[in-house]
Order: structure tokens, then sequence, then C-alpha cells
């Protein structure tokens, strides 16, 4: 399975074309798109994942709201809106996220401290180790880590964490480079995320938002 999740977000919100973009980019090959839980009305959020499921493909929301109440009132909106996978949620809210989805939908909440929006990653890389062992105990289908968001090392983050769990990990955040896909995939993440960089046209500078993606899974291709 190829690891690219296509965020239709620019600068940590979904972007107000998103439906439009997803139009645009459904038939690139790209199997996983998501979306944040802030940028679109809730109407538009469930239409949106009504398309992705429609198309097949595996739909995600990241949940970047920061307090508690705003958090799980966008995970219970995840189960309305009928979306396949749940990724975010701070860690201390994510006991109570996980307990509203249950089996029903899929969930990577976030590991280490996660500041503001756009989203910072702090916490020693023990803390996330002991963050990552702890959810998976709880049961969780893995874990988000916002690796190039961090304010330490990412490489050594990325590795450590990965190598401690048994659990799948989506790296999300910041990856805006074939060098950077690269290192995660080398790390063994099981998906990552990238959104800003395809809207920045990171990848083909003279391209549109389909050839960025097409590149990027044509580079993935090369490193799995």
């Amino acid at each position: 399975m190829l690891k690219l999740i296509f965020m239709l977000t620019h600068h940590d919100r979904t972007v107000p074309n998103a439906l439009e973009v997803f139009e645009e980019v459904k038939d690139t090959g790209v199997q996983n798109v998501g979306f944040k839980d802030v940028g679109l009305p809730f109407d538009e959020l469930k239409r949106l994942a009504s398309m992705i499921n429609r198309e097949g493909l595996n739909s995600f929301l990241e949940v970047v709201s920061e307090t508690e109440e705003s958090c799980l009132a966008a995970v219970k909106q995840a189960m309305k809106i009928g979306v396949k996978n749940v990724i975010g949620v701070k860690r201390e809210y994510a006991e109570k996220a996980f307990n509203i989805l249950g089996k029903k939908v899929k969930f990577y909440p976030y590991v280490g401290r996660v500041v503001g929006i756009p989203e910072v990653l702090e916490g020693s890389i023990e803390e996330m180790v002991n963050d990552a062992k702890m959810f998976e105990k709880m049961g969780v289908d893995g874990i988000n880590l916002l690796a190039y968001r961090y304010v330490g090392d990412p490489d050594k983050l990325m590795r450590e964490v990965i190598k401690s769990v048994n659990i799948g990990v989506i790296v999300a955040g910041s990856i805006n480079s074939f060098d950077r896909i690269r290192k995660v995939v080398a790390a063994g993440a099981r998906l990552y995320t990238i959104g800003s960089a395809v809207f920045e046209r990171n990848f083909v500078p003279d391209g549109g938002i389909s050839d960025q993606i097409k590149a990027i899974l044509e580079f993935e291709k090369t490193v799995i």
C-alpha cells in the first residue's frame, strides 16, 4: 500500500476549496486522503468525507483543536461524517476520544506535547516512547507523530518511537521535500501526511496540485 496521506490542508486548516481539489486529485492514484477538523463547516466536511469514501479511498480526519471540549466534539463529528480514520487529538484527551470511537473508527492519537496551531511538538524522546507504549497498551490502532514539528532531532525521534511499538506510526507535519519522504519511509512509518507542501508546489515547482501528488507517488515507489 502506498504510504502517502494527501491532506486537503494548508497551514493546519482544511482549504476552502477542498471539494474542488479532491475532484482534481482523486484519479492520481492516491489511496489515502484527509482533512482537518478546522477550516470548513460541518456540512462541507461531511460531504468531503462522503466523496472520499465513495471513490473507495481511505478517509482521514485530523483533530487539531486545542481544548478538551473542542477535541471531543470533533471526534463525535468524525463519527457522524463517516470518516474511516481519526488522527491527532492531544494525548491528554486521547483516552476519552478512544472511548467515543471504540473500534468503529481507526484511531491514531498524538504523542508528546502538541502546542498551538500551526502545531509544535515538545517533550523528550523518552517521553514520547512512553506515550507510544501507553497507547499501544490502550489498544489504539496506531499513533500520530509530528516528527518534523519537533523542537529536537526529528530523525532520531522517528527511529526511536517507531521501533518501540508494534502498532502503526503516522508521521505528520512539515514533510516538504523528497529527502524527508525518504527518511520517513526508511524509519518505518506506516503512513505519512503531506498537505501544505503540495499547495506550495514544493515537489514540481511549475506543476499543478495533481502533478505534485503524482510526483510524490512515483518517488515513493522508489524508496519503499
